[in-house]
């Protein structure tokens, strides 16, 4: 059980978080994400896709050489490549069960560290990013990174030019942008739909 501090108010919010943080296991969300990321565009040319003529070189005998077909061949500059990349789908399957422990694992180690924050009301933005770095200073936290949740667009909109703040829908909250920023601020809104996702819907 955390406690969870909300902003602007004296109050905190009891949240039912993983009590260990297993390494290992943020370790595995965080290296299925990327490889969910990666595009896999990468190729290289076969000796059956280089731009050469399939003639023979010089004749298989009677040249005191060794024997060769055409130019294409690997061993040759500009020829094909041997067992070279081609595109390919770099996913696999993570059990949703260790998907959702590594959320609250990541959730948890935010607030084990004092770095989760619920916010009821942003006082004073109205979609103007001036009127955030204000409120982010009223609060002390105009220095760290900080991972935003909130589906309200004029917040979104106050946040998002800002190079240390990166904005996320409940929705897309995930381990890998949790770890690398500092500070994660919810809104209070959305903290049941967190909690929900948690519980056991899928993510």
């Amino acid at each position: 059980m955390y406690s969870i501090p909300v902003l602007g108010s004296s109050r905190t919010v009891e949240a039912h978080l993983p009590a260990e943080v297993s390494p290992h296991v943020l370790y595995e969300v965080v290296r299925w994400q990327m490889a969910s990321r990666r595009r896999g565009t990468a190729a290289t040319k076969t000796r059956g896709m280089v731009s050469f003529t399939s003639k023979k070189m010089y004749p298989q005998k009677h040249t005191g050489r060794a024997r060769h077909g055409d130019f294409g061949a690997p061993i040759f500059v500009g020829g094909g490549t041997v067992f070279g990349p081609q595109p390919r789908d770099y996913s696999y399957t993570l059990p949703k069960k260790v998907r959702r422990l590594g959320l609250g694992m990541a959730l948890a180690d935010r607030a084990r560290e004092g770095k989760l924050f619920l916010v009821e009301q942003f006082e004073g933005v109205n979609g103007k990013t001036k009127e955030f770095v204000a409120w982010l200073k009223s609060h002390n936290l105009e220095g760290p990174s900080i991972l935003l949740v909130t589906r309200d667009e004029k917040v979104a909109r106050s946040a998002r030019n800002l190079p240390q703040v990166w904005v996320l829908a409940p929705e897309g909250l995930n381990v890998y942008d949790i770890l690398r920023r500092e500070v994660l601020v919810v809104e209070a809104a959305l903290w049941a739909d967190v909690q929900a996702r948690l519980g056991g819907e899928a993510q």
